[in-house]
Order: C-alpha cells, then sequence, then structure tokens
C-alpha cells in the first residue's frame, strides 16, 4: 500500500504496473484473475511489487500491489494475498535474477497456442516476428502447476542470457529494465504470435526472412527503446483520459 513513507520512486513505479495491468485487461490478454507481473523496487532486487492473489488485471490500483521482501524471515507462509505458484515463479526469478527488474508473466492467446506446438520458435516471417529471432528460451519441460521454488529457480535458469522464455505447454515470461519496455516487449510477443498462428492456419507454406535480415531487424528492435517506451506512455495516456483510476 502506498503511505506517506513511499518514496516517489517507488509511487511512481506502483502506478506504472497498474497501468500495465489494467492495458494488458484491456487488450484481451489477460487469464481471469491469474497470471502476475512483478518490479523490483531495491537495486538487489531482493524487494519487488507483485499483484495481489485473485485481483483481476482491470480493477489493480497502484495501492493495491502488494510489497514482497525475500529477506523477510516469514516469508509468505500462511498469507491470504499471495499466489503459491505467483512467489514460486517471481520470487525466483527476483532472487536468482537480479537484473530482472521487471517479469511479466502471462497465458495470451497467441503465445500460448505456439507455446504448444512441437516446434515453438517464433519464425521470422515479418518485422513483428523477426525481432525475436534466435532471441527466445525454451521451456520444454512443463510439469504441471509451477507452485514451488524449485520449479521457479529452474525456470529462471532456463533465461540464461535471454529475456524471453516460451513456457512450452503454459505460456509466456518477459524481462526487462522497465514497466515499459516490459510492456512493449510482451505485447508485440503476442502480436507476432498472431501474425504466425494465421499464417499457419492458411496451410501454405510460410515465406521466412533469411537468417542475415532477420538477424538484423531484431538488432534494429533492440536500438529503439525509445519506442517501447513511448508505446507504454501512450496507453498511460489513453488510461489517464479514460479511467485514472489506475494511479490511486
Amino acid at each position: 500500500m502506498m503511505n506517506s513513507a513511499t518514496s516517489p520512486e517507488e509511487q511512481q513505479l506502483r502506478v506504472d504496473l497498474a497501468a500495465a495491468f489494467r492495458s494488458i485487461a484491456r487488450l484481451g490478454m489477460h487469464e481471469a484473475v491469474a497470471n502476475h507481473f512483478s518490479a523490483a523496487i531495491s537495486a538487489d532486487g531482493r524487494r519487488f511489487l507483485m499483484n495481489p492473489k485473485w485481483r483481476h488485471f482491470s480493477r489493480i490500483r497502484a495501492s493495491d500491489l502488494v510489497l514482497f521482501d525475500l529477506d523477510d524471515e516469514r516469508g509468505v507462509k500462511g498469507r491470504t494475498d499471495v499466489d503459491p505458484t505467483a512467489w514460486a515463479i517471481h520470487g525466483q526469478m527476483h532472487r536468482q535474477l537480479p537484473q530482472a527488474r521487471v517479469v511479466m508473466h502471462l497465458h495470451p492467446p497467441f503465445a500460448t497456442t505456439i507455446a504448444s506446438l512441437m516446434d515453438p520458435q517464433i519464425k521470422p516471417i515479418d518485422q513483428n516476428t523477426a525481432r525475436y529471432f534466435n532471441r527466445l528460451a525454451i521451456d520444454d519441460g512443463y510439469g504441471g502447476m509451477a507452485d514451488s521454488e524449485q520449479e521457479g529457480a529452474r525456470l529462471a535458469a532456463l533465461l540464461g542470457n535471454k529475456s524471453r522464455l516460451m513456457m512450452g505447454n503454459h505460456g509466456v515470461l518477459v524481462i526487462a529494465n522497465t514497466v515499459g519496455e516490459a510492456f512493449d516487449d510482451i505485447y508485440t510477443l503476442e502480436r507476432a504470435c498472431q501474425i504466425l498462428v494465421q499464417a499457419y492456419a492458411t496451410g501454405q507454406p510460410l515465406r521466412v526472412l533469411p537468417d542475415a535480415v532477420a538477424e538484423s531487424t531484431a538488432q534494429d528492435w533492440e536500438q529503439i527503446t525509445d519506442f517501447s517506451i513511448a508505446h507504454f506512455e501512450e496507453m498511460k495516456c489513453i488510461l489517464d483520459a479514460e479511467d485514472p483510476s489506475y494511479a490511486q
């Protein structure tokens, strides 16, 4: 909860994270009252914000976000505001990968469709899909609900030096330096998978881009983080005009 002791940096992070939840809900990428986003407020990643258990994305406000501390000896046992799967995944992401300032995990329909194929790679057939050329970690070891710290640690290890994890038979996860970059990445990843699913659905052969073109396009994407930030800022402007309650 925000209070008089909340720093300006934490308050802004709360507002941004709440805006991401609301925007994802508007885009139809949410999963009922499941899935979670988290954002570190400490340099070592051990203190982070996350949405409370089973709260619909479209209703989340900045003040609703829960502050977690990996060094709190009490842990989360017995807490009613924590989804065990969220703690298993996000707790370990922030513990194992302090560079993961923001972690977003979703089960969006098109990305989850691709994640459920025998070949879950996002093939570079256009500008959006090329963003992910050779830049996806793949998890092919789904074993049910991720409700243990061991499973969260396994997922964190799979990321390696990548920032996106295609979670086979499950969904997707992205990490980024800011909420805006993470939001734009997971938005574009879902758009890329929508394009790929529709291309597969035609039954015609895919016209896959040459590796050199795909790699050049992916590198170009990596140079325009300001595009990602601008996208997110525009989404916040839409919320400010239509329903600014997210910032409360």
